[in-house]
Order: structure tokens, then C-alpha cells, then sequence
């Protein structure tokens, strides 16, 4: 039995998820790792390091990690959560909202360039697609 990396589905969303990192972060001069906190909070809402971390689907040192550089530069602010004495809130800053505005249109010019080998009428079919693929993906994640 061989393994044909063209025809493996893993493969193959790893492959682009790593190409769609190195555009974004060629593009930002930066990493890409504060993306999911600005999907998450750019709303101008608060949510606490474990929500995050859900949303983000990382483990929580990790987005500890990253909520620490992403403070440590500016864009983020905890305050004490009212509800829970023990668990802060994390909102953006000015300046995190306006990095996230940023990112957001860089996002958006690398999704227009993977996109752009796809008929404009195949783009729906390929987005559904992908949001079913995830939402199995999350289901069997989520069997433990």
C-alpha cells in the first residue's frame, strides 16, 4: 500500500494551511499566530483565555503563549472577569483592533489568490465543502 499525498485529503489541507500561513505572514511582516484572537474578539467583545483557546481549537499553553506575546506588544488587555475571580478577560486594544483590521484585509487578499484558480460559480460549492469536511472533523474531535 502506498500513500499518494495528492489524493490525501489531510495532506492536503495541511499543505495549504502551511501556504496560507507563510502568504499571510509574508505579507504582515509578522506571524500569523494572533489570528484566531482577532476572528474571536473582533467584535470588540471580551472572552476568557479558555474561551479562546476553544474558539481557536489549540490547547491552552499555547494560546497562553500567544495571548502573552500578543500583550507583551500591545493588542491585548486582561481585566479581572467579574463572574470569576480566578480568570481574567482578554479584549483587544486600540491598536490590536487596528492590527486586526490589517490582518483581516491581508486575509482576504490571500484567500482572493487561492480562490482565484476556481470558477467564481465553484467557490460556494468548494466553501460548503470545506465547512462540512471541518464540521466531521469537529464531530469526531469532539466523540472523546
Amino acid at each position: 500500500m502506498s500513500y499518494v499525498r495528492e489524493t490525501s485529503a489531510g495532506y492536503l489541507t495541511n499543505w495549504a494551511a502551511r501556504l496560507f500561513a507563510r502568504a499571510l505572514e509574508r505579507r504582515l511582516g509578522t506571524g500569523s499566530g494572533p489570528m484566531p484572537v482577532f476572528f474571536a474578539l473582533q467584535d470588540g467583545r471580551a472572552l476568557t483565555q479558555k474561551e479562546l483557546a476553544i474558539s481557536a481549537t489549540v490547547e491552552q499553553p499555547t494560546m497562553a503563549n500567544t495571548l502573552n506575546r500578543m500583550e507583551r506588544d500591545g493588542l491585548v488587555v486582561r481585566t479581572p472577569d467579574p463572574n470569576d475571580r480566578r480568570s481574567a478577560q482578554v479584549s483587544l486594544t486600540p491598536l490590536g483592533l487596528e492590527r486586526a483590521e490589517a490582518a483581516f484585509k491581508v486575509a482576504l487578499e490571500v484567500n482572493g489568490i487561492a480562490t482565484d484558480p476556481l470558477k467564481p460559480e465553484e467557490r460556494p460549492l468548494f466553501y460548503d465543502m470545506m465547512r462540512r469536511i471541518v464540521a466531521a472533523l469537529e464531530r469526531d474531535t469532539n466523540a472523546d
